[in-house]
């Protein structure tokens, strides 16, 4: 990819036994964190709103067992940043061209939140980079609510999420800053790819956690009807974050998705 290039490349350190390596690259005028982690097929996650590669923590080990982990950092979240902040529209094609400029020519994309919503366009408008796609409480389509009450329910979804998280959430955000999630939150109020589902061509995974007041579970019934093989897992007593609040099930049953026997 034109205009994408290895920027540095951090020491390795080990999590768990486990060697992680840390490297940034320069991508359309962007420079984006991910860590990398495992051997065997890629497979690609992608944070939600005000998140960044640190909420997928509790899954990294367990899948880099058997793949290859990339967790990347959104530009303006994280460790990533751009000339011209974080675009949604642009996100998918920005992704595409970190997976060219890495020589990943097909990976397995999972998606949390508004990263579901990135990975779905993602394989949407390039159906040969995606092998397999899981949707994880997926901002897609959000409901046409107004903003008020979507900071209402942020609001009750932080009061349901277990304090051990409440850390990771605020230093993100605050990283992040103001300004940044609130034009993401913006953006993804009036996105639409709704059209755009029916054009994916890998198997998929939708997991929404049962509890979900953000994004309710009557969207993981939408997204089934819209998208070609698409099958749907509802984690018990998980609410937005189903990754970090049932770990065990949800990593399970990601590899369960991934390794088809």
């Amino acid at each position: 990819c034109a205009g994408a290039r290895d920027r540095a490349v951090s020491p390795r350190y080990g999590i768990a036994g486990r060697v992680i390596e840390r490297n940034w690259v320069d991508v359309d005028g962007a420079s984006l964190h991910y860590r990398r982690s495992g051997a065997g097929e890629p497979v690609v996650l992608i944070h939600g709103l005000s998140g960044s590669s640190r909420w997928w923590s509790k899954n990294v080990e367990a899948l880099a067992e058997q793949f290859e982990v990339f967790v990347i950092d959104l530009v303006g979240f994280g460790h990533s940043r751009g000339r011209d902040g974080f675009v949604l529209a642009d996100s998918a094609i920005l992704v595409a061209h970190w997976m060219d400029a890495l020589g990943l020519e097909r990976a397995n994309i999972v998606g949390h939140s508004m990263g579901g919503f990135i990975a779905a366009h993602l394989a949407a408008e390039f159906p040969d980079k995606v092998q397999r796609l899981i949707l994880v409480d997926a901002a897609v389509p959000l409901p046409r609510q107004r903003r008020l009450r979507h900071v209402t329910h942020l609001g009750r979804e932080l009061r349901h999420t277990p304090v051990r998280f409440l850390p990771l959430l605020a230093t993100d955000a605050v990283r992040a800053g103001p300004r940044t999630v609130w034009g993401a939150f913006n953006q993804l109020l009036v996105a639409d790819i709704e059209r755009e589902l029916s054009r994916i061509q890998a198997p998929v995974l939708i997991i929404w956690g049962e509890h979900d007041t953000l994004v309710p579970p009557g969207t993981a019934d939408r997204l089934t009807e819209l998208i070609p093989h698409a099958q749907r897992v509802i984690v018990a007593g998980a609410g937005h974050k189903p990754m970090l609040e049932r770990p065990a099930e949800f990593n399970a049953r990601v590899l369960e998705f991934l390794s088809p026997m």
